[in-house]
């Protein structure tokens, strides 16, 4: 495993050092987990987005969802007792799963579906009327009459 010292590079920075712990959280995921369940990420317009997860064989009663902070987090546990099934090839995985997603600011679920084994999450990014681009008048009225005040 690799280790990147990034310190130099906040010196200059205010409020960036979360980009540190998402890069060692990064290289340290594992192999496995990473590619199972398989999953897109998909960009609809510049603020909708969208992850869809391929999770045959689970239930919606058998996925959980949940939003905390910037981290999406999607678990999977199969609940149904298949103790009782005989299989002569078992081809769809069925072990649980639990998969991270660090979302950007502003990004808020907009909701969630599961359709044909596929879980789609809908992702939308809201930015506070504060945080927008406003346009600020320049009034050049009153630098206009104190220059009139002082000739006088």
């Amino acid at each position: 495993m690799r280790s990147f010292d990034l310190s130099p590079l906040f010196r200059s920075t205010v409020g960036f050092d979360h980009l540190n712990h998402l890069l060692e959280t990064a290289a340290r995921a594992d192999e496995a987990s990473v590619s199972y369940p398989p999953y897109n990420i998909e960009k609809h317009s510049d603020d909708h987005y969208r992850i869809t997860m391929a999770v045959a064989g689970f239930a919606e009663s058998d996925l959980t969802l949940t939003a905390e902070g910037s981290t999406l987090t999607i678990s999977g546990k199969l609940t149904r007792d298949e103790a009782k099934v005989e299989f002569l090839h078992r081809g769809i995985a069925g072990r649980s799963f639990e998969r991270r997603f660090q979302l950007a600011d502003h990004i808020k679920v907009g909701g969630a579906s599961l359709v044909n084994g596929l879980l789609s999450v809908d992702l939308v990014r809201e930015i506070p009327e504060a945080m927008k681009p406003r346009t600020i008048k320049i009034d050049a009225a009153p630098d206009a009459k104190l220059i009139e005040s002082k000739a006088a």
